[in-house]
């Protein structure tokens, strides 16, 4: 292949949009992540792509060039406080080609993004195309599936509870003093492969709120367009251990799906959670100032059940299934041994 990859360039965004849109489409040719992408189910816009406006300086955005033809594109999202990188599209179109390509863009990265800080790689995709065994022979390991949940638009979201009855429930909102609670719920929930590859510190877990992004999920990158609360579910045994449960909320200020992500004890009753979850969303709504009505999602891991049953029952459908993925550029070092040092 006589191609070269290259950071993109504002004359590529028409190329760029145009290359996008068929690699979502059923061709022939065209490869993508596979991901449950725009459709007038889920809306306007796809779920891990986001306009160019949305980029920070921190992004990337690689292309494939061939005879002045951009036939592959990589876009990459980077959180600077973490050092890690995530990609939310892999596109390509050619004709026998589209794996090369797509091979060709993501060891680019891998080449590329140590330079820039980057640590860790992550991906989500859908074990299809080709998608894993590329990213498997690029030296990423597999370490978990998870299910994308979706309520439809429509569906009659309950209502939101008045204060006396969340402060009965012992849910509250999330603190910066929540950190070590929160990690150990973590680590009850996640198996420990897991739990060693994520690599989350104490001051990931006081950021809570916002845009925070652990604990991670496929469906992160969305992220950006929603205003995000955090809350906290007590145990009413109180200890050491005070927290039953986590819930994100991410209320979307585009034509984005909301995002409800949960995290729950083994035990712990996580229904509770969801109906103020999903109440806070309709008072959002129906505040207005842009919030539309465009569905729920919530990704659930294969390991986190039941909270699955517990979202369908309350009206969730299983969307899709996706393939996590991670890359490591450090090497873990087994036993104390001098190793030469990087400048």
């Amino acid at each position: 292949m006589s191609g070269r990859v290259r950071l993109a360039r504002l004359t590529d965004l028409a190329a760029l949009g145009e290359l996008s849109r068929l690699s979502q489409q059923e061709h022939v040719d065209a490869r993508s992540l596979g991901l449950p992408l725009s459709g007038p189910r889920i809306g306007v816009f796809s779920l891990f792509r986001l306009p160019l406006g949305a980029f920070r300086p921190n992004d990337l955005l690689f292309v494939y060039e061939d005879e002045r033809r951009i036939s592959g594109l990589l876009r990459v999202e980077r959180d600077a406080s973490r050092d890690e990188m995530t990609i939310v599209e892999l596109d390509a179109i050619g004709s026998g080609e589209s794996g090369d390509i797509r091979f060709r863009l993501v060891q680019h990265l891998l080449r590329d993004g140590p330079k820039r800080g980057a640590i860790r790689f992550h991906v989500a995709c859908a074990d299809g195309q080709g998608n894993v065994e590329l990213f498997m022979q690029a030296g990423f390991a597999r370490y978990g599936q998870e299910q994308l949940l979706f309520l439809e638009p429509g569906s009659g979201l309950p209502a939101a509870w008045p204060e006396e009855r969340v402060r009965e429930a012992g849910i509250r909102s999330c603190q910066a003093l929540d950190a070590l609670p929160l990690a150990r719920l973590y680590a009850s929930v996640t198996p420990q492969p897991v739990a060693r590859l994520e690599a989350y510190r104490l001051h990931d877990w006081e950021r809570q709120g916002s845009t925070a992004r652990v604990p991670r999920s496929s469906l992160a990158p969305i992220l950006r367009f929603a205003d995000v609360e955090a809350f906290v579910l007590e145990d009413p045994d109180g200890g050491p251990d005070a927290l039953s449960a986590l819930l994100q909320v991410g209320v979307a200020r585009e034509d984005h799906p909301h995002y409800l992500k949960i995290m729950a004890r083994p035990g712990a009753d996580a229904s509770p959670l969801i109906d103020f979850g999903l109440g806070l969303i309709r008072a959002r709504i129906h505040r207005g100032g842009g919030c539309p009505d465009s569905g729920v999602l919530a990704p659930v891991r294969t390991y986190e059940s039941p909270l699955d049953r517990r979202l369908e029952e309350a009206g969730f459908a299983n969307l899709a299934t996706v393939t996590l993925l991670m890359k490591e550029a450090l090497v873990r070092v087994a036993e104390p041994a001098l190793v030469p040092a990087v400048r």
